[in-house]
Parts: C-alpha cells; structure tokens; sequence
C-alpha cells in the first residue's frame, strides 16, 4: 500500500500548491493571466543563454580561427590552467553554484580572451548570480558573440547605466542602438521608462509598435498609460487604460489597475463599479476582490509607481513573458535587472521561484528565496513553500517539511498551506500529526473538498483504523467518483485486504481505464488480477508495471509473486533479490529474504 499511498498522495499534494506556489501575495499586472491563445499563439521556446551539460557545444558565431593547442597552457598567477579553471567553473554551473562558477569562468575568459565560448559562458554566469557589473564589463569586452549575448549587452548596459543614475546616457544608448532579439521585448518595455527618467517624454509616450509581438504591444500601451498619468495627461491617460478594460480578451489583467486610476482621480463610485462589475463577471484576479474591500472602506489605492520602480515592473513583465515561452534563464536575467533598479521582497520573490522552477538554477532560487523576510507575512509564508516544493521534489523531505512548517507559522490561517503541510508529514510517516492538522477546524470543515477526505482516509489507513479510512476515502469517492487516484487507492485496500475483492478489482479497472500510463495503477490491477487467481493475465499486467515503474520495490516484489504462482520460479527469485537492491522498507526486506529461502505459499 506503501507504493500506492506515495503516488496518491503527490497526487493530492498538487490540488494545493501549485496554486499557493505560483501566485504572487499581490494583485501585479502579468501576462499569466492574459489569455494568451486569445492574442497570439505560442511562439517556439527561446534558446537559453547557457546549456550546462555533457558534449554539449555552443554554436559559434564567425570568427578567426582559434588555436586548438596552447604551448605552455594558459595559466593564471596561482598555476591553475585554464582548462581546468573552464571544466570547474562547468561542474559548478551544473550543481547550480553560480557565483563559485562565475568567479572560474571569469579568470578563465581573462587567460583565454579569443575563446567566445568562455566568455558567453562567464557572462551569462556572472549575469544569473547577479554580479551585474561583472556581467557588464564581461559583455563590453565581449566583441562578436551570440544574439542571445550581444542584445543582452545593449540591454544589461543600458539598465545598469540607469541604475547607476546616469538616465540621459542609458536612454541616448537605446534610442542610438535598441535592443534586438531575442532581447526586443525587455528593451521595449524597459526603454520608455527610461526615456521617462531621461525627461525625454516625447520618446517615452511613443505609441508601441502595433505590428510587435500583440503581448508587448499590450503591456506597452498599460505603461504607456501609467507614463501619461506621472506626466499628468489624464485623459489620454484614462482613454488607453479604459480602451484595455473594454477588451474581453485584456480587461481581467488592467481591472484593478484602472480601478485605482479612478480611485486617485477621486472617482471612487466609479472604481468601484469597475471592481464589482468584475467580481460579478468572475474575473480571475486574486487583486480584484481586495480591491473593492479596500476602496468600500475609503482605504488608498496603490501610488503611481517610482520610474525605476516602473522600469523594474516592465522588466518583470518580459521576465513573466520568456517564462511562458520557456526562456527561463533569459527571465531569470530580467528579474536580477529588476532588483537592480528595485530590490522588493516581490520582485525577490519572483526571482526565487523563476529559477526553482528551472531545473540547473534551483540553488540559485533557494538562496533568492530565503532573502524574502520573515516581517513580510504571506509573501515570506508563499516563499517558504516555494523552498519546501523544490526540496522535496529532490527527495529532501525534513528540509522540505521544516519549510512548510515555517510558512504556516507565518500564514496560520490559510488553508492550503495546512493541507501541503499534511502531505508533507504523510510522506514522513507522520500520520498522527498529520491527521492533527487534518481534523483541525482549519480542514475539518462543512465544505471540506475531496482532497482532503481522501488525505485523512489514507492517513487512516496507515495507522491501521480501517473502518475510519474506509469512510473518509468512500466520502472522497463519492464527491470524485470517476477520480482514478481515489478509485486506486480503495480499491487496492479492499483487494489487498481481501474484505470486497471483487468491487476493489472494478474500481482499480475504471482507474487503469482513465489513466492507463501509470505504473502504480497497473500494479493495483496486476494484484488485483493475482488475488482472484488470475496468475497469467496477473504476470502480463505487472510486467508492463514495471517496465512502467522499474525501480519500484513493491511492483517488482508482486511480480516475483506472479512467476512463482505461474511456476517461473528462477525468475520469481530473480525479481525478489532485485526488491532487495531498491531500498525496501524493513516489512518487506524480511518477507522477501523469507520468500528467497522458503518461497511463496499459495
């Protein structure tokens, strides 16, 4: 059941956090909730900046011939070559240690300035550990180098330049040379907010480009919108924000933001007809609801935000973008631009679960995320289960539930954090901690949903109260019933426990119906298959298991079963020593060893 439980219980796990870990504690405008097949179809994903990984190589742009063989090798003061330094600064990109990566790469690049490979590599590490002016002079020295490189020199130099406060100097460098691709977008959206910042206020209020890319064209009329009410042209201001809204396709992004236009015009009965008109059309915008309570109770909207603040804004709206598109180490760039120029726990936040969510950058997003204060509340309690998802999805389960724990005591009363503290402590074999959270009025209530009746029946189920698991999993089946991981798991306890074999068997048949590339839900089947005595259809259903599942100890275990009844004995033993080499738990160590020696009893 062990097999069963862990697979179900991930499975219940996701109704919660994915929801908690990908929603930002602030209403912000982002294009994950335009909806984007609407404007413009999915474009190919970008190519990432860097690839870490082995025999890999990155293309080359034109260039002198470079020699294959030094004599001596390049070596730096301390006699370290630069090959060496290159394959260590590799090995520490690829166990995400950015910083440690960047710092080889960078002597590397110094010992071997003709290389492009080595510099394109130390930029973009110096560039996603955030050592920004390493970055920089890295891609002024840079020469001939990728699209990827090249643009991101004109854009990291331009916003560095503006972060330093040299505003005319970084807004006469774009309009002298724009960003190019794959880089366009954040050069687009960045640009007017810089120009802004320039007083060149007839370059920052340009129209977008109508023939772009229909998402920047968006997201630049709505900066364009804010920039016309700083310069205080209100009405043009107010016609483009109220030509967003009266879009279908647009209005659930820009609701709340021409709500608070309203509101600092002091046009409250008007921002709150747009919030209710919202509410009421259910518009999926976690800031819309608080929006009007605030507003009903004469509470300030947000202020018009800083230049620097709205360039950093920009930049984290073609980060969300290249996200959506796949280019996450070009969003991961984006958002360390951003908190150059406005270093709040949100965009820290962003950053941090941007690069968790890649799977060489995860270090990086962990670090990022423990900078979010504790004082911060629900952004700090949404950063700790961003940290606790990564870790357990690495198998580090204490750190992950010590995470989970960290963001309940800041959030005690959200919900959804409760329940991923529950499947956190389920998968420890905590259970009775877990069923505290679970029959605690936080869960435990009239309208509690299918999840978690199914996460406390299989709590149940652990302890050995049958009767109580029977109840709370059949309440969970009836809310779902065509649910194939509910229907597994029942179904596998009454096959497994031989109370009602044949109902068990049908429901894990519906399950493997809806759901027949899981492994976990074959093996239910084959079981079920071999407690009714079906040994041959038994044998055919678990081999696919765990040709499905081969590193599954429980899977491989009923197998061996299977051969035994069918009298392929040498392969039953066969299937019983390899349980022996994937980590079983002690119950099923001793009963496989006692198998091994006695064999099976029918």
């Amino acid at each position: 059941m062990r097999l069963i439980f862990r697979s179900a219980l991930l499975a219940a796990t996701v109704l919660a956090a994915p929801v908690l870990a990908q929603e930002a504690p602030r209403p912000d405008i982002s294009p994950e909730t335009l909806p984007l097949r609407e404007i413009e179809p999915s474009p190919p994903p970008l190519a990432p900046l860097i690839v870490v990984g082995e025999g890999e190589e990155t293309p080359a742009p034109t260039i002198d011939a470079i020699p294959r063989v030094w004599a001596p090798a390049p070596q730096d003061p301390s006699g370290r070559t630069a090959y060496g330094l290159f394959l260590s600064g590799r090995s520490a990109l690829a166990q995400g240690r950015f910083s440690e990566g960047a710092d080889f790469l960078s002597v590397t690049r110094a010992l071997t300035p003709e290389q492009p490979v080595v510099a394109e590599q130390a930029t973009t590490a110096a560039l996603l550990a955030g050592d920004l002016s390493e970055a920089a002079r890295a891609l002024s020295e840079g020469g001939a180098g990728s699209p990827a490189i090249v643009e991101a020199a004109d854009l990291v130099s331009a916003v560095l330049t503006f972060a330093d406060g040299d505003a005319r100097r970084a807004n006469a460098r774009l309009k002298a040379d724009p960003v190019g691709a794959p880089h366009a977008r954040a050069g687009a959206l960045v640009s007017p907010w810089i120009a802004a910042a320039a007083g060149d206020w007839d370059t920052a209020l340009i129209e977008p480009n109508p023939t772009g890319d229909p998402l920047t064209v968006v997201f630049g009329r709505y900066n364009r919108a804010i920039l016309l009410e700083q310069r205080r042209r209100y009405d043009e201001a107010e016609a483009a924000l109220k030509a967003l809204v009266d879009n279908p396709r647009t209005a659930p992004v820009f609701r709340v933001a021409y709500g608070e236009f309203l509101e600092r015009r002091g046009r409250r009965d008007e921002a709150l007809a747009v919030y209710g008109a919202g509410v009421a059309g259910g518009v999926l915008d976690p800031g819309l609801a608080p929006a009007r309570e605030r507003a009903s109770r004469g509470g300030r909207p947000s202020s018009l935000p800083t230049l620097r603040a709205g360039a950093a804004e920009a930049l984290t709206i073609a980060a969300r973008q290249a996200t959506a598109e796949g280019a996450g180490q070009f969003a991961v760039v984006y958002l360390r631009l951003a908190v150059a120029l406005d270093r709040t726990p949100e965009t820290l936040y962003l950053l941090g679960r941007t690069a968790t969510q890649q799977e060489d950058l995860r270090e990086l997003g962990l670090a990022v995320l423990a900078e979010v204060p504790e004082t911060q509340g629900p952004l700090y309690a949404a950063a700790q289960v961003q940290i606790g998802l990564t870790l357990a999805a690495e198998d580090q389960l204490e750190e992950a539930l010590t995470a989970f724990m960290a963001a309940q005591s800041a959030a005690p009363e959200d919900a959804r954090i409760a329940q991923v503290t529950v499947g956190q402590l389920m998968q420890l074999e905590r259970y009775e901690e877990a069923l505290a959270l679970l029959n605690g009025p936080l869960l435990n209530t009239a309208g509690q949903g299918a999840d978690i009746r199914f996460l406390r029946g299989a709590a149940y189920e652990s302890l050995g109260r049958i009767p109580e698991a029977e109840a709370e999993l059949w309440a969970a089946l009836q809310a779902e019933p065509n649910e194939p991981v509910y229907l597994n798991y029942l179904g596998y306890l009454w096959v497994d426990n031989g109370t009602r074999v044949a109902e068990g068997s049908e429901m894990i048949a519906r399950a493997h119906a809806a759901d027949p590339e899981d492994g976990n839900i074959q093996d239910s089947l084959g079981w079920a298959q071999f407690r009714q005595g079906q040994y041959e259809t038994a044998v055919d259903t678990l081999e696919q298991a765990v040709a499905k599942e081969p590193a599954n100890a429980e899977i491989n275990d009923h197998l061996g079963d299977a051969y035994w009844s069918v009298g392929r004995r040498r392969e039953a033993g066969f299937q019983w020593t390899r349980v022996l080499t994937l980590d079983p738990d002690a119950e099923r160590r001793a009963e496989v060893e006692r198998k091994l020696v006695e064999g099976l009893d029918l």
